[in-house]
């Protein structure tokens, strides 16, 4: 994160915490800069960051102020989840949500999926075929795990150009991410075992641990901050956690990305822990700052991190491509895959390995992160002026989800099945965590533009929003 974003991340923390109001004027560009010791070009680049974010507006000659209605958009407060192991039970609400969302007469805002109209769809199956029409006789041997070599050398060659030293010998090739983070959590682990993971948590580590019989210890998160370090440190210190599964970057359902300062913080105290981290790097592509965030992983001086990504966010999600820098723990690794799915499928492996070489990789994903933000934009707006004043929203910097906290009695279950009945999906807030935390919250995808039956979804859950916090208890 640049110094610019910093600043303009300090200055959202305090408007979501009510230091600045709105309407109120914020601290001049002179000011700012003799109190951080910032350059007059940073401090301006963090208030132009905020201004095209919508959190403050200039005025000539005085300066900038909190925007108007931005109190709808303060982020959510920081889960306040019980650390006490638990064993998981999710899958009957699971499965249903996953259902809806993929009936072709519902709006799928609860979907975990982008919109498939922003993948190059007929450049990855030219690409594929040409990979396949050169496929030599041995390749499903040759590709066996841990994976196309030539596709492990591209994903090395990305994580150079960010800084990061990976050897392709490092990187087992899955399917999928899902795979990737379930055969790591099964290597650093046994049944019975405690997890250390967020509250509200991504609902596939929440389903994996429930599939390994492991038991979870859900840590405090703030929608801005991310993990509670001080009491993942406490938890560290009184129980006998076996793991971490957490996300760093674009935080599925809150969005946040962790500070670098953050990042390194939590690798050393794993490390003094002797826990290992499994990090879940899904949404690393798609952010909206100039530069791309660094894993945790890239604070990793002794290989204690087992790094997961895929192509699923970012290029196609029916590839199911994903991969894990498993570094010591890759044979072990690469056993455990022989034992479950064998391999990945050979000829899509081969197919974005030529894509990556000889596509538009970059560009796709340029095109992409412009569109995910301005839907974002129009999806806040479309909130701003459609939902009861009293809610909070989170404005996340990469990925495709906002996390919308709502206030008084509501019940994100009924709210649920309410929406369904307008033919509307979303995801509820109980879905991201094992004990009732997520009741008043619902996820919401913003990766579809906010027009048509989009905007007409949003104005729907803004009447039935109303409805729900003015109904008598």
């Amino acid at each position: 994160m640049t110094r610019y974003e910093q600043l303009a991340q300090d200055i959202k923390r305090q408007i979501s915490q009510k230091v600045w109001r709105s309407g109120e004027k914020i601290p001049s560009v002179r000011v700012s800069c003799k109190s951080t010791g910032y350059s007059i070009a940073t401090v301006l680049q963090a208030y132009q960051l905020l201004e095209s974010q919508g959190w403050v507006t200039a005025k000539p000659q005085s300066g900038y102020f909190v925007a108007p209605q931005i109190e709808n958009l303060l982020s959510p407060q920081a889960s306040s989840s019980s650390t006490k192991p638990k064993q998981i039970n999710i899958n009957d609400q699971l499965f249903d949500v996953l259902q809806r969302n993929k009936q072709q007469d519902m709006v799928p805002l609860g979907s975990a999926f982008p919109d498939p109209s922003l993948f190059p769809q007929q450049a990855l199956a030219r690409n594929l075929a040409s990979a396949s029409r050169k496929m030599p006789e041995n390749s499903a041997i040759i590709n066996m795990p841990p994976g196309s070599e030539s596709l492990r050398r591209n994903i090395a060659q990305r994580y150079a150009q960010q800084g990061l030293s990976v050897s392709p010998d490092d990187i087992v090739i899955t399917s999928g991410a899902m795979e990737a983070l379930s055969l790591s959590l099964q290597a650093v682990t046994k049944p019975g075992d405690l997890v250390v993971i967020e509250s509200p948590t991504f609902y596939g580590a929440l389903q994996t641990i429930e599939r390994l019989n492991l038991r979870a210890v859900e840590i405090p998160t703030h929608p801005l901050e991310g993990i509670d370090l001080i009491a993942l440190e406490k938890a560290l210190t009184e129980l006998p956690i076996k793991a971490c599964w957490l996300m760093t970057n674009f935080q599925n359902p809150l969005g946040f990305c962790m500070s670098d300062h953050a990042k390194q913080s939590l690798v050393e105290l794993l490390h003094h822990h002797q826990t290992p981290l499994i990090e879940d790097d899904v949404y690393a592509e798609l952010f909206f700052s100039p530069d791309k965030p660094k894993p945790a992983k890239a604070f990793d001086q002794h290989d204690d991190v087992l790094l997961c990504g895929s192509f699923s966010k970012c290029l196609s999600p029916g590839f199911r491509i994903g991969w894990v820098v498993a570094g010591q723990r890759s044979e072990t690794i690469q056993r455990f895959q022989l034992m479950s799915t064998l391999s990945s499928s050979v000829p899509i492996q081969l197919g974005i390995s030529h894509y990556l070489q000889f596509g538009s990789f970059d560009a796709h994903l340029r095109k992409l992160r412009r569109k995910l933000e301005q839907h974002k934009h129009q999806m806040l707006a479309a909130i701003r002026t459609y939902f009861p004043d009293s809610i909070s929203v989170t404005d996340p910097s990469g990925g495709y989800f906002i996390w919308i906290e709502f206030g008084g009695h509501f019940d994100c279950s009924h709210f649920y099945e309410q929406a369904l009945q307008s033919q509307i999906a979303v995801a509820p807030g109980t879905l991201f965590s094992s004990d009732n935390q997520g009741s008043k919250h619902i996820r919401i995808n913003y990766s579809y533009p906010c027009e048509g039956r989009i905007l007409n979804a949003i104005i729907e859950l803004g009447r039935l929003a109303y409805l729900t916090l003015n109904k008598p208890e």
